[in-house]
């Protein structure tokens, strides 16, 4: 069985943007343990870390789609989004946070994904 090109690409920068995300995460994560910084913190890492996953997300799908970059980058975020939000379940049991800080984080993953997408 073929794949579609289209999903192809999205597969690809997905594996791509979780990769990046999971280095990261380790970085934040040594860098919190090295610099003892404290906890409060952490959200604001974590959430450059969703900024910078999606932009590139963004970015690599704007690059392997030629029209409508700014549509595909948005579908990225959220697909981002939701895959996230699927494997914290898995994982944890539980939704995220909550309602208004999942929003927040699908909002900033679909707006860095479009934006991604529109500079690419």
């Amino acid at each position: 069985m073929k794949l579609n090109p289209h999903v192809l690409s999205f597969l690809k920068s997905l594996l791509f943007t979780y990769l990046l995300t999971a280095v990261l995460l380790f970085v934040l994560a040594f860098l919190f343990y090295q610099l003892k910084l404290p906890q409060s913190q952490l959200r604001i890492g974590i959430y450059a870390i969703y900024i910078i996953s999606c932009l590139a997300g963004g970015f690599i799908i704007g690059k392997t789609m030629h029209q409508k970059k700014f549509l595909w980058g948005l579908l990225f975020g959220i697909l981002y989004f939701l895959i996230l939000i699927l494997l914290s379940f898995v994982i944890q049991k539980e939704i995220l946070q909550g309602i208004a800080s999942s929003i927040l984080i699908m909002a900033i993953c679909g707006v860095c994904g479009m934006v991604g997408g529109m500079i690419s």
